[in-house]
């Protein structure tokens, strides 16, 4: 068992660096998480890990405990229904503006969510010809190592497979010896940056759409806070938010209104 002391000191240095709240009595979950580290830094015990990373300035260690904290769950049109309203509702919209239009998916994972608005992005193109509207698609995350898969577009196994249709993988991937790539024409659709959803938004410019899906569920209602209004001011008015099926940010901003359309519901800023 994790001595208190440790453990409350770890759960600062989370909820601090990336927002994470462990909450009471997780000690079970950070060992289990963080026990491969142990012998790739040569530690005996999670406890001695911990104090390293309490006394140590070195940003391999502390960015290796984060992405071994942090749950990178993810899958190709994830829910689907934000995929419908992208295409159906809000791409339309938007176009009718006549400029560009700017994507961003936050903590992006390995890639499936940007890459998947890629698709859409192109569906849509093939089917409804915009007249010279340029679109594009940044994905962020705070994991080195997650962000590493994004560029690589190489997927495998499961990661192939969960939610990504038989016509989709034949039309947007490759076959390669390591699995599945994404096609350069999806690829170069989609630029993948650093980014602690902690710290400031400003330099990434501005957004009309910004997906921020399941990201938020275990952070504290003070750093809620702080990231929607941080996405707010990145956004464009009349742009649109997606957040996950079960969350609401009607408590932590006043900045978006909900829509509904017949696909389902999102969020408009104001």
């Amino acid at each position: 068992m994790i001595d208190p002391q440790d453990y409350a000191e770890f759960s600062r240095f989370l909820s601090e660096c990336c927002g994470l709240v462990l909450g009471e009595n997780r000690q079970y979950l950070v060992s289990s998480r963080l026990s491969r580290l142990l012998g790739e830094f040569s530690f005996s015990s999670v406890e001695e890990l911990l104090r390293a990373l309490r006394r140590s300035a070195d940003p391999t260690l502390k960015s290796r405990v984060i992405d071994a904290m942090t749950t990178n769950e993810t899958s190709w049109f994830r829910d689907v229904y934000p995929f419908e309203i992208l295409r159906h509702e809000v791409l339309p919209e938007l176009a009718e503006k006549k400029r560009p239009i700017r994507i961003w998916s936050a903590a992006c994972s390995s890639g499936q969510e940007p890459y998947s608005i890629a698709m859409v992005l192109a569906e849509w193109e093939q089917s409804f010809p915009p007249k010279n509207i340029q679109t594009s698609v940044l994905g962020t995350d705070l994991s080195d190592t997650v962000l590493a898969e994004a560029r690589a577009g190489v997927y495998d196994g499961l990661g192939i497979v969960r939610g990504l249709s038989k016509e989709r993988r034949d039309r947007f991937f490759e076959t390669v010896k390591e699995g599945h790539r994404i096609k350069p024409d999806i690829q170069r659709r989609v630029r993948f940056q650093k980014l602690n959803l902690m710290e400031s938004y400003a330099a990434l410019g501005k957004f009309e759409i910004v997906f921020c899906r399941n990201v938020l569920i275990y952070f504290s209602a003070e750093t809620k806070r702080r990231v929607f209004d941080g996405i707010a001011r990145q956004m464009e008015p009349g742009g649109y938010l997606f957040v996950g099926a079960s969350e609401s940010v009607g408590s932590y901003t006043s900045a978006f209104e909900m829509v509904r359309t017949p696909k389902g519901a999102v969020l408009r800023r104001r």
